[in-house]
């Protein structure tokens, strides 16, 4: 079975993204020439998996070249069917078929993008082998958090932890 990684940035108190939806306090970390890791990380992975609203929200604000231009298959769950757009491909059956069915082809890391909704359904069936997290110092109070309730305790080994002078700190953990 391929490995599911997730790459992803947060506030020190847990949130993803403002209560509007908003990703503007990333910007607090923002350096000419600093990707935090993500080409290095974006290199090894083949297949990337979002959720609906992340996709609506990256082609609102970002665009999608972001992900048209990338080498890597981008397989959006939505309870909506959409025709496949190059490398986009819209999915609306059960996330562990999908993964069953990517797990068995062989190739690199499974990006599980986001938003929260998708990291927590894959979280709570334990379907995520590592995972890093980019700490941005500020507290938003509230927001769209990370992990939303979890009814069980899950145990992993840190593998590394970075402090970068813009003040993120990066941690990268493996689930036991």
């Amino acid at each position: 079975m391929r490995k599911v990684s997730l790459f992803i940035a947060m506030s020190l108190d847990g949130y993803i993204a403002t209560k509007d939806h908003q990703l503007d306090f990333l910007k607090l970390v923002e350096r000419e020439g600093e990707d935090y890791g993500y080409g290095n990380y974006i290199a090894n992975v083949d297949t990337i998996i979002i959720g609906r609203k992340t996709y609506d929200y990256v082609k609102e604000h970002i665009g999608l070249s972001h992900y048209q231009q990338s080498e890597c298959q981008v397989i959006v769950l939505s309870r909506t069917a959409y025709p496949v757009d190059g490398n986009i491909r819209f999915y609306q059956g059960n996330l562990l078929d999908l993964l069953m069915e990517l797990g068995d082809k062989p190739g690199k890391k499974i990006y599980c993008d986001g938003g929260a909704e998708v990291i927590n359904e894959f979280l709570k069936l334990e379907l995520i082998d590592e995972m890093t997290i980019s700490i941005i110092p500020i507290l938003l109070g509230d927001g769209i958090r990370l992990f939303t309730e979890n009814k069980m305790e899950m145990q992993m080994t840190l593998l590394s932890s970075t402090s970068f002078d813009s003040g993120l700190v990066q941690v990268h953990y493996k689930f036991n």
